[in-house]
């Protein structure tokens, strides 16, 4: 499992409900509902992801994030997890709040475009970002809403939305004193616990 992902396991105790936004092939959901007897339910597109997810035992619906979570009622789950998604979708604010309401918590990573290397990459190169937390080409990316760390608190203290938690790593997912003291300058990529 992913470094990312184990960080995030540590925060979903035993027996939760869970709903995991473009859940990839399951990895997540399977070894929680293995090691912490946790159950809900994926949602994704990929086809083959889906493939992956039914062949891990994974229950896994085939659903677009853009079109919302309208199908869920209010506090259906303990945690809504998405991972490496919120720059991928068409609006990230309404998502956000669609995890609040239907989570009593939500877990959030996403790639912090406030990082040194990325702001010296745009000064100096004067050209988009390439690494290892955006690996994608200006032309080919899916990520087409990329927001800082601060643009993030900024969002959720204008919107009502309590950060719970927070933990800025590095690519390897390990935390430093630099990215303590100054994560938008030094997170490569943040993981939030909210609620609202």
């Amino acid at each position: 499992m992913r470094d990312d992902l184990q960080l995030i396991s540590q925060w979903i105790p035993k027996g939760a409900t869970l709903l995991d936004l473009g859940c990839g092939d399951g990895t997540l959901l399977a070894w929680l509902g293995e090691h912490k007897q946790a159950q809900g339910y994926g949602l994704e597109i990929n086809q083959d992801n889906l493939a992956a997810c039914f062949e891990k035992g994974v229950n896994v619906l085939e659903q677009d994030l853009d079109g919302g979570l309208g199908n869920f009622q209010n506090h259906r789950f303990d945690y809504v997890v998405m991972t490496q998604a919120l720059q991928a979708v068409l609006r990230p604010d309404q998502i956000l709040n669609e995890m609040v309401r239907v989570g009593r918590e939500a877990i959030i990573t996403f790639p912090n475009f406030g990082h040194w290397k990325i702001r010296a990459y745009l000064g100096l190169k004067g050209r988009m970002p390439v690494s290892s937390a955006l690996p994608y080409e200006w032309y080919n990316t899916p990520n087409i809403h990329l927001c800082t760390v601060q643009d993030f608190e900024t969002h959720c203290r204008k919107h009502g939305i309590q950060i719970l938690e927070r933990q800025v790593i590095n690519r390897e997912h390990r935390r430093s004193i630099l990215s303590k003291w100054w994560p938008n300058l030094f997170g490569e990529i943040a993981i939030y616990r909210v609620k609202a």
